[in-house]
Formats: structure tokens, sequence, C-alpha cells
């Protein structure tokens, strides 16, 4: 493959310059998409989650996936180690149900299974959904992605990534 010829970002990493639909998949050059998250923004926590949930009330799962994604990079640099699992987990429910939003059931319910998986640990605070750090209702969304893991096990349609999206925490 001619290296030269490879779409890179501005920093040089190879990068597909490909326009992109609502859920994340490369459309032709040239064709109108739906404008990509910048990565490696630096967001607070609390601005991670409320850009992923305006994304995901959007029905852009793919999307909220990258908001998520550069929170669970970020952890190191920022010091908060002991959170990494909980933002990758919650990155996997997104991409999770971008993956069920494609018709991909098999793919979308074993990562909601495995985001359920990561984030349950962190809903050990008080209150009754098992709020986590930063208000993150923890119980209430793994419950959520268990239920619709197994929807999608049963019916294996593709769903409305709108009308399934997760609350990340208490209104």
């Amino acid at each position: 493959m001619d290296e030269a010829r490879r779409d890179r970002d501005t920093e040089g990493r190879a990068r597909s310059a490909r326009p992109r639909d609502g859920l994340g998949r490369p459309l032709p050059y040239g064709a109108p998409g739906v404008e990509r998250q910048p990565e490696g923004v630096e967001r607070t926590p609390g601005e991670s989650l409320r850009e992923a949930q305006r994304l995901l009330d959007a029905g852009l799962p793919f999307h909220a996936h990258e908001v998520l994604e550069d929170a669970w990079k970020a952890c190191a640099e920022a010091g908060r180690h002991e959170e990494r699992e909980l933002w990758r987990g919650l990155a996997q429910l997104a991409v999770g149900l971008t993956h069920a939003a494609r018709g991909n059931a098999v793919g979308g319910a074993r990562l909601l299974l495995r985001g359920a998986d990561r984030i349950t640990p962190y809903g050990t605070g008080p209150g009754p959904y098992g709020t986590g750090p930063y208000g993150i209702e923890v119980s209430a969304l793994a419950a959520w992605a268990r239920g619709l893991a197994e929807r999608l096990g049963r019916e294996g349609a593709p769903v409305d990534p709108a009308a399934q999206a997760p609350r990340l925490r208490g209104r």
C-alpha cells in the first residue's frame, strides 16, 4: 500500500477523511455526513458526561462513544487511574448501542454486556440507583444494557438509537 496516499490527521496519524453517517459508518468521499467529534479533547468528567448525553439523546451513539473514549484515555494523565474501567465501560455501552442501531445484534449485545460488567463495580454509592462517581446511575445503566442485550438476542432487529438512549446521570 502506498503510505503517501493514506488519509492522515494533522499529527500525521492514519485517519480516514471520508465523511461518516450518524452511526459512524463511512460514506463515499464528497457525500454529506455528520461532523465527527474531534479526538483528544480535554474535558472535565462532568463535561464529558454532558456532551456524551447530548449525543446519545440526538441518536449519535458512535459520536458519544468517541467522547467517552477520550475520557477513558485521559484518566491516566489526570491521575484518575481508579476510574479508567468506568469510562471504558461507558464507551463500550455507547458503541454497543451503535452496533445495535446498525443491525449487528450479536456484536451490540456483547459490547453492552461487557460494558455493564465493567461499570457495575462503580455502583456502590448511596441512592436507589447505585449511583457512582459524578452522579452516574451505574445500576440503572447496567440494567438498561443487560435488558437491551437480552432484547437484541430475542429480536435481533436494529434499534432506534435516540429512542433507546440511556440516561448516564439522573436528571
